[in-house]
Formats: C-alpha cells, structure tokens, sequence
C-alpha cells in the first residue's frame, strides 16, 4: 500500500477520503441526533436529477448536481418544517423523481460515454485535483457555519420547542442544515456514491453516540471514524481489487454490527 501513495490518483483518493469524512462527520451528526436520515437519503438520490441535467446541457456534473440538491433540500425544508413524522411520501416522490429525470436526461444526451455506476456507486480513483478543491471549500463553510451556529444546532437537536422560546430562528437553521446535508451529499458523490452516502453520513455518527456525552465529541468521534473508515476500505479495496466506495461501506457496517452485539453483550452480563 505504501508505494502506491506515490501516484498522483491515490494521493487525491486519501484527501478526499479525509475531506469527505469531515463533511460527514459533522452534518451525519445533526443528520442523526435530529431524526432526518430520511431526507438525507431523499436528497442523496434526487441529486441524480442533476447529474442528468448536467450531461444533458454540457456543464459540470458537480456543480449540477449541487444545484439540483440545494433546490431538492429547499422543497424538503419546506414540506417537514412543520411535520416531520407525516412527510415521507412527499420524501419519497421527490426522490423517486429526481432519479427517474437524471436516467431519462443520461438517456437523452447524444454521445453519453460516462461510467453510470461512478455515480452510483463512487469513483474515489478518478477524483481530480479540482474537486479536491471544491470539496475543501465546502468542508471550510460547513465547519464555520457549525462553530458558529454551534449552540443554536444544539438547542434545535435536543429540545425545539426551548429553541424557539428562546429566539432561536429554528426555522432558518433547519433550512440551512439541510443546504449544508446537500452540499456534502454531492461531496460524497465520488467517494462512495449516491447509493451509499447515507451509510456514510449515519453509521459514524450512530457509534459516536453511544460512546460521546455532548454534540461536540460526537461531532469529533464521527470524524474520525469517517476518515478511518474511508483510509481502512481504500487500504483494502487496493489490495483485493475491489469496488472502494461499498468497500468502504462494508468497513463501517462491520463496525456497526460489532458495536450492536457488544451492546447486546454488556446488557446480558448486567442482567445476569
């Protein structure tokens, strides 16, 4: 593994691998302490809608599925702001839609030659050094709108209700959080996918939890746990040649079942 690292395609692998792990890390966290993995699943997929439109009228595939996200992520804001528990359907409609347009557009575009599945499934060997770039800009903004929303997120995650007694423009957060699940959504893109990101924004954060007393270590624990995951199935994927984004996904289910039966373990010797 380690004379690999001298070629350029690893090198950038491993950076977006750390930088796609700190996006997720930090919004996986509000993602799940905030009971909206749906929706992020939601907007994961209907980014395809803008992959599509993207190939379809010659312009990045990036930039069009950020666009596609953030206007995705600003229907869903509007739909659950004042139901979250009674909006999946609509969830589900705008996902269904959103992936349904990028495979109709993909199959209009004259000349199409792209790998559909890198898409769908990560492409992390083919990351240039401009996306390395985009993705350093969205992880600098994502990481100064969460330090200083911090207590704000906190407020909102835990006790809604308070935050609005208090001032806090909860509905502004809440459009913002999901602008901020959008763009590291389409961060992920390359690393593991649309199909997988969820796993990704949701398993860190899930085992940080059981082991964190406050927002700010899980957000911490999460990160590292993204970062060491995505070096760990990179590691492995190289050396059994091997699909990097589910080898990645699969690294970090294994870790999740692991913490399940230990916690099933620890509660059986406590009752004995």
């Amino acid at each position: 593994m380690i004379e690999v690292l001298q070629f350029e395609f690893m090198q950038n692998a491993l950076l977006a691998g750390l930088l796609a792990g700190i996006a997720c890390g930090l919004i996986g966290t509000l993602v799940v302490v905030n009971r909206i993995v749906f929706i992020s699943g939601g907007i994961a997929h209907a980014a395809y809608g803008g992959v599509g439109m993207a190939f379809f009228f010659g312009f990045s595939p990036l930039l069009g599925a950020a666009g596609f996200s953030l206007m995705i992520s600003f229907l869903m804001a509007l739909v659950t702001i004042r139901n979250k528990q009674r909006a999946d359907t609509i969830i589900g409609v705008l996902w269904a839609v959103g992936m349904a347009l990028g495979i109709i557009l993909i199959d209009l575009t004259s000349g199409y030659n792209v790998d559909l599945m890198s898409y769908l499934f990560g492409s992390i060997l083919t990351v240039p050094t401009s996306d390395l770039l985009l993705m350093g800009a969205v992880d600098l903004a994502v990481i100064g709108l969460v330090s200083f929303f911090y207590n704000d997120f906190l407020a909102l995650s835990f006790d809604e209700e308070f935050s609005l007694a208090v001032g806090v423009p909860v509905k502004g957060l809440y459009f913002l959080l999901l602008a901020m699940m959008a763009l590291s959504v389409v961060m992920v893109i390359r690393v593991v996918g649309l199909i997988l990101v969820i796993a990704l924004l949701t398993i860190p954060p899930y085992i940080a939890e059981r082991y964190c007393g406050s927002l700010r270590s899980m957000m911490v624990f999460s990160v590292v746990l993204n970062c060491l995951f995505t070096l760990t199935g990179l590691g492995i994927s190289y050396a059994y040649n091997l699909t990097s984004g589910a080898t990645i996904i699969l690294v970090a289910a294994v870790c999740f079942f692991l913490v399940l039966l230990g916690d099933r373990l620890r509660r059986g010797r406590s009752r004995a």
